[in-house]
């Protein structure tokens, strides 16, 4: 398994930022947030990026979070998209992480299923023109993907495009009650990366993202992560934080202490 940081965990800094502490603390991968690139594009180019990156020795893992929001005015999300997967190559990013649309009154589950899944496959053709693959991420309390079973459904509605799989999130997985045996009905091909994160105990439907915690320090089993590297998954484990008190913190402390109990994870899997 390796190691990345995500952009959300160190999110009041910049992408340099972002790039310069985590190499430093020894991360392998980075997830890149969305609006730090396009703050950073703002004032250069993809190019100085990809040599950034080089430089730094880190793989941009993925780009995030984008929408496939197929009920609202998507146009903004839309170009978002457009705009990501042609920046996406040119840094040597080869995975876009979306973030599903919620199931709006007016629309039975299986009717926003249905325009969902066709707003994906134009998604996934795009994508596949331009080398690039989509994972599909689950998120806790959702109406319509809460975890990877819907998530797989729904792109199974959108024609099964073999550039799109599915993004696993333990603290999403958890507030849900993702069981064992829906992890171990995902396909590993299908299984692009995996966001790593504890949280405070609590009721599960008061359980907020503020209250995630650092890898090891919370509630949350690690059984899961047990099982599939069990059953052979070897991607990356990206720390994804949304803690505003962590955020507080420099930034090399943010990423010493996500390293640090990322490490400890591993270890005890």
């Amino acid at each position: 398994m390796k190691s990345c940081v995500n952009g959300a965990t160190t999110m009041p800094y910049s992408l340099e930022q972002d790039i310069a502490a985590a190499a430093r603390t020894g991360f392998e991968g980075l997830e890149i947030w969305w609006d730090k690139l396009a703050a950073f594009l703002e004032k250069h180019s993809t190019d100085d990026l990809k040599q950034l990156l080089e430089s730094s020795g880190l793989i941009p893992v993925s780009i995030c979070p984008l929408r496939i929001w197929p009920f609202r005015d998507s146009e903004p999300a839309r170009q978002e998209f457009r705009d990501a997967v042609q920046l996406a190559p040119q840094i040597g990013c080869k995975l876009l992480a979306v973030c599903p649309d919620f199931q709006p009154d007016r629309l039975s589950r299986e009717e926003a299923l249905t325009i969902h899944a066709k707003e994906l496959a134009v998604m996934a053709r795009l994508a596949a023109e331009n080398g690039v693959r989509l994972t599909v991420e689950p998120i806790s309390g959702h109406t319509l993907v809460p975890g990877p079973t819907e998530a797989l459904q729904l792109i199974e509605m959108a024609g099964a495009p073999e550039n799109v799989g599915i993004l696993m999130d333990s603290f999403h997985y958890f507030r849900s009650g993702v069981t064992d045996q829906e992890i171990a009905a995902i396909p590993l091909d299908k299984l692009d990366i995996i966001h790593v994160n504890d949280c405070e105990d609590g009721a599960l439907n008061e359980l907020t993202d503020a209250r995630r915690l650092y890898p090891t320090l919370g509630v949350i089993p690690a059984q899961q992560l047990s099982l599939l590297k069990d059953r052979g998954y070897d991607g990356y484990l990206s720390v994804e934080i949304f803690r505003p008190e962590y955020w507080e913190r420099p930034i090399e402390e943010i990423t010493g202490r996500a390293y640090s109990t990322l490490g400890e994870l591993i270890a005890s899997l």
